[in-house]
C-alpha cells in the first residue's frame, strides 16, 4: 500500500526544476547533448543531425577560439554532429558563464568554438582548416553556444569559396536547439 501511495504522490507532485545556471551540472549528458537534433534544409526537408561524439569538459581557453566567448567562461562542453546524410559536420560548443552574459549573435566564420573530431565516423577529419561556418548564440542567459560546421569528408575552408545555405543552417540549427533546450 505504502509503494503504491509514494507512486501516486511522486506522479501528482512536480519535480523540482533545476535553476538554468545549474543545468550543465545537474543535467545528464544525453540531455545537454541529445543523440538527435531535428531541422530541416533550405527546401524544407526534414533532416537529423546525429550526434557522433561528446568530448571532454575542458576550459574555455581550449575549447573555444579566441574572441569567442567573453572574459567569465568557467568551462566548455563540446560535442559534434553530423546531418543525416553525412555530409556535413557541426561541433557545438556550451560555454558556461559565471554570470549572465551579453546577447550575441553572431555568424558567418566568427572566432567561435574548436572543431572536435571523433574517429571512426563522419567527424574523424574534422578540424580547424576544416571549419567553414559557425554561429555564436547567447541570450544573456549564463550559456554561450558556439558551433563550428564543414565537410565530413575532410575538406579545407577556402576564403571566399561559396558556403552552401544548407551548412549555413547546420551550423544555426544545433546552436539553436541546443541553446533553447538549456536555457528555457
Amino acid at each position: 500500500m505504502s509503494v503504491v501511495l509514494i507512486l501516486l504522490l511522486s506522479a501528482a507532485w512536480p519535480a523540482p526544476v533545476t535553476p538554468v545556471s545549474e543545468r550543465w551540472r545537474s543535467w545528464p549528458v544525453a540531455r545537454i547533448f541529445p543523440p538527435l537534433v531535428p531541422g530541416h534544409s533550405p527546401s524544407g526537408a526534414r533532416v537529423t543531425y546525429v550526434l557522433a561524439g561528446v568530448a571532454p569538459e575542458t576550459a574555455c581557453a581550449s575549447a573555444f577560439q579566441p574572441g569567442a566567448v567573453r572574459p567569465g567562461c568557467r568551462v566548455a562542453l563540446r560535442a559534434t554532429y553530423a546531418d543525416s546524410t553525412q555530409t556535413f559536420v557541426v561541433t557545438a560548443g556550451i560555454g558556461v558563464l559565471d554570470g549572465p552574459g551579453t546577447p550575441v549573435h553572431r555568424s558567418g566564420r566568427p572566432a567561435t568554438v574548436r572543431p572536435a573530431a571523433f574517429s571512426g565516423g563522419p567527424a574523424a577529419r574534422f578540424g580547424d582548416r576544416q571549419y567553414v561556418t559557425g554561429v555564436v548564440l547567447g541570450s544573456g542567459e549564463r550559456y554561450v553556444v558556439a558551433t563550428a560546421a564543414g565537410y565530413a569528408d575532410g575538406r579545407a575552408y577556402r576564403p571566399g569559396a561559396p558556403v552552401p545555405s544548407r551548412l549555413r543552417g547546420a551550423a544555426r540549427q544545433v546552436a539553436t536547439a541546443l541553446h533553447q533546450a538549456l536555457t528555457r
